[in-house]
């Protein structure tokens, strides 16, 4: 089996390789296509960013396999198969704010073993491997202490279909006046590594893809808090919430309860 620590010091490089481009680029790239809806966009920096990814680790490991958010999809003989968003939260880089980031998990047989969660705007350096813990700039992070419900700091995000917004914002309303408030930073990596170092006490969104959340599924794991989908099984793919352990039952009940879907 590869090891999951050479996993993970792999997907840092390769995440340093494109960090700095990206931040001189962020606020100065305009989108150059749609995907899904009007709103949900792909900027040539994007697909640098992956091309560049995905060549540098297959120049280490020229068997790995390889999903790639812009469609890089590579079919390896390793077991060891790489799960890359080369920006997420290509809305804010667009623009030139904060909360996006490149986000790389390793999946060894199916089995999300370590994740680097790279913050090109600050500098910010999320890494984990299964069984070792989560760093922050190589330092150890654990998720916050849960506070009661009604004192808990959230965050989340929204699809891209309007009709679902829609759905979502109804759900807002009855969540909100339960919590001590929401954020909306613009990314799933950014939000999951928020959860992972105490900047946030949870995190929920649906529609995701694997990509949007493999590295921060595993930054969550190994810095202490829970990853599960509404049926409380470790997610895949669509929806994820990541809290701790206490307010992880009281946050799945609210969220059933506004019928967040």
């Amino acid at each position: 089996m590869a090891d999951p620590t050479h996993l993970r010091q792999l997907a840092l490089a390769a995440a340093r390789t494109v960090a700095p481009t990206l931040r001189e680029k962020a606020g100065r790239t305009p989108a150059e296509d749609t995907k899904s809806t009007l709103t949900d966009m792909v900027t040539a920096a994007d697909r640098w960013s992956e091309e560049t990814l995905v060549n540098y680790l297959l120049s280490q490991r020229p068997n790995d396999g390889v999903l790639g958010e812009e469609g890089a999809s590579v079919t390896g003989t390793s077991g060891v198969r790489w799960i890359i968003d080369p920006i997420d939260g290509t809305t804010n880089f667009m623009y030139g704010l904060t909360g996006y980031t490149v986000s790389i998990a390793a999946e060894v047989d199916g089995v999300l073993v370590a994740g680097v969660i790279v913050d090109p705007a600050t500098g910010d350096e999320f890494a984990a491997a299964l069984g070792q813990g989560a760093t922050r700039n190589d330092q150890k992070i654990t998720v916050r202490p849960a506070p009661d419900l009604a004192q808990a700091l959230l965050a989340t995000g929204f699809g891209y279909q309007p009709e679902r917004r829609s759905e979502q914002a109804e759900a807002l309303v009855g969540i909100l006046p339960q919590v001590r408030d929401i954020r909306r930073f613009g990314g799933a990596a950014y939000d999951l590594a928020s959860v992972a170092c105490g900047r946030v006490d949870g995190y929920f969104e649906s529609e995701l893809n694997l990509w949007d959340m493999a590295a921060g599924l595993v930054l969550v794991a190994e810095a202490g808090g829970v990853v599960t989908n509404l049926e409380g099984d470790f997610p895949q793919q669509d929806f994820v919430l990541a809290t701790t352990a206490e307010l992880h039952p009281e946050l799945i009940k609210l969220l059933r309860s506004v019928k967040y879907l």
